[in-house]
């Protein structure tokens, strides 16, 4: 654990129950929400590829048409 989650522990170890298990919730949602996210890139890189892709013609359509 690092010192910096040490630290945040222990404040929170001061702090009401209500108050603990609120911010329990939101540290596991987040950190369930990041391992979502990391599944969701890793199936899907020749998705991503394309709308980048994309993106970047349509950039670059609008730059043109502006000049």
């Amino acid at each position: 654990m690092t010192e910096l989650l040490e630290r945040a522990i222990a404040r929170l170890q001061a702090l009401p129950e209500s108050e603990q298990n609120a911010i329990a919730s939101i540290i596991l949602e987040e950190i369930e929400d990041e391992r979502r996210w990391d599944e969701a890139f890793s199936r899907s890189p020749d998705i991503l590829a394309k709308l980048a892709v994309s993106a970047m013609a349509r950039s670059y359509s609008n730059y043109a048409l502006n000049y």
